[in-house]
């Protein structure tokens, strides 16, 4: 006997390849080539890792549209009944956000869940069909801190904090109003970590009900990135509005004509006394000096004139300059290694993207990624470049390693000599340094035999490196 065809009556389940929607005691013969599934809902069978995951997936879902729920009615809804406003028209919307609309797609994400009769893939086609409605996360969630600041401002007013904690009693609930407006920032992280569960524990990691799997936690992962890319801009941009507003002594445009601030921070410069607050755009570098609240304007450089120079015998140095004024160079240095590595990559990125000439996309990449492959030179004689050097040195058979220096008369190329122990090594550093400075004392003493006055030296052509001051 046939058994009657299901009729798939949702819009988002369109496209779903499995016959796992039908409530058959027996199990589920889908598109996994014949194999049956535990059917996670039966009263008397023990469910699996994969059944109690779709299982929490469904719950979480179900308390989360309870706690919003509760927001809705039992906050929002009392305000606005209430006979006598108790807070302010732009007070709700800054406490609230768009907390009703999350909360509709909350409920119909969890009708969706529920029809699906925990089956893994049709509970990851619910995400992949409804991602683009989750774009609704991004308002609230850079709404947030002034949700924030709207309920501290809330809690400082007795009869304003005398409301909110009735509704919270008469909700009894054990957190505060807070604890809740929080959880829809929690939630949507949270979506992409539970999809992996169902990806990490699925029985046959391969076929096109795995795909699909595959594609619900690559939506949901981007979802997350973007709601995170979005807030950071609405950070920086409050920001350049802030620094704009403390900025003394600027006679250029308004700040937000230099594209977003991609990086701020503090570096001591040469032959400067006090440290100097450096902002990096999108478009401009702008030094400043800090003068209690404010920043006083130094200079600043457009990114398409700006030209990197990295200074190989201090880890920590590196120059900016304008490339027609390359003399009147700016000398910074950085608080560590990571910062230099930081601030250097985003200025290479940013002279690339603001050069005149069109640059091939590849070449930018290959640039970005000599940052990977070649980290910054550590000084010859400190301490972590001779620890680097024998820690490299072969321990093994040398045979099949390329050669250093020029090949010495008698050898062969294959056989080199054994590289000279650690001992060895630093003993002939020093040796060389003794000799190194040996040389410099008699270039000196040269040079104060061939005085002949205050000031006035006969040096030869060849001049110390360390001149002496008479």
């Amino acid at each position: 006997m046939e058994e009657p065809a299901v009729s798939v009556a949702e819009p988002w389940a369109e496209g779903l390849r499995n016959s796992n929607n039908n409530a058959s005691p027996r199990g589920w013969l889908g598109a996994r080539g014949g194999h049956p599934l535990a059917p996670f809902g039966s009263p008397g069978a023990e469910p699996s890792y994969l059944g109690r995951v779709v299982l929490e997936i469904v719950e979480s879902e179900r308390t989360y549209a309870r706690d919003l729920r509760s927001i809705v009615e039992g906050y929002l809804g009392k305000i606005i009944d209430a006979e006598e406003p108790v807070l302010r028209p732009e007070q709700v919307s800054a406490l609230f956000g768009n907390i009703e609309d999350i909360y509709e797609l909350s409920s119909t994400l969890l009708q969706n869940l529920e029809s699906c009769a925990s089956d893994p893939v049709a509970v990851a086609v619910c995400f992949v069909t409804r991602s683009q409605d989750f774009a609704i996360y991004t308002q609230y969630c850079n709404n947030y801190p002034s949700s924030v600041a709207a309920l501290a401002e809330c809690m400082r007013s007795k009869a304003q904090a005398r409301f909110l904690r009735e509704c919270q009693e008469r909700l009894r609930h054990a957190l505060p109003l807070g604890a809740y407006l929080l959880k829809p920032v929690q939630r949507i992280l949270k979506y992409h970590l539970l999809l992996q569960e169902i990806a990490k524990h699925f029985e046959h990691k391969s076929g096109d009900d795995y795909e699909v799997v595959l594609e619900a936690i690559d939506t949901m992962t981007c979802v997350a990135w973007y709601i995170n890319d979005m807030k950071r801009k609405h950070e920086h941009a409050i920001r350049q509005q802030e620094i704009q507003s403390l900025l003394l002594g600027w006679k250029g445009p308004d700040l937000t004509s230099y594209g977003e601030l991609v990086l701020e921070g503090t570096f001591r410069v040469q032959r400067v006394r006090h440290e100097r607050a450096v902002f990096l755009f999108d478009k401009t570098l702008l030094i400043t000096k800090r003068r209690g609240d404010h920043y006083v304007y130094k200079s600043h450089i457009p990114c398409s004139s700006l030209m990197l120079i990295e200074s190989t015998r201090d880890s920590l140095c590196f120059s900016l300059a304008h490339y027609k004024h390359g003399k009147q160079q700016h000398n910074l240095q950085a608080k560590s290694a990571e910062e230099k590595r930081v601030w250097t990559h985003h200025i290479k990125r940013l002279i690339l993207e603001n050069h005149h000439a069109i640059i091939p996309q590849k070449a930018k990449e290959a640039i970005l990624e000599m940052d990977l492959f070649y980290p910054p030179r550590l000084p010859r004689c400190s301490p972590e470049h001779l620890k680097k050097s024998w820690s490299c040195q072969p321990l093994g058979d040398t045979a099949a390693e390329p050669r250093q220096g020029r090949r010495q008369s008698g050898e062969s190329p294959a056989s080199p000599a054994p590289p000279p122990p650690p001992s060895l090594t630093w003993g002939k550093a020093a040796a060389g340094r003794k000799k190194r400075r040996r040389r410099r004392t008699l270039w000196a003493r040269t040079a104060r035999r061939s005085c002949r006055g205050p000031g006035t030296c006969q040096r030869s052509p060849r001049r110390s490196r360390y001149p002496l001051r008479p």
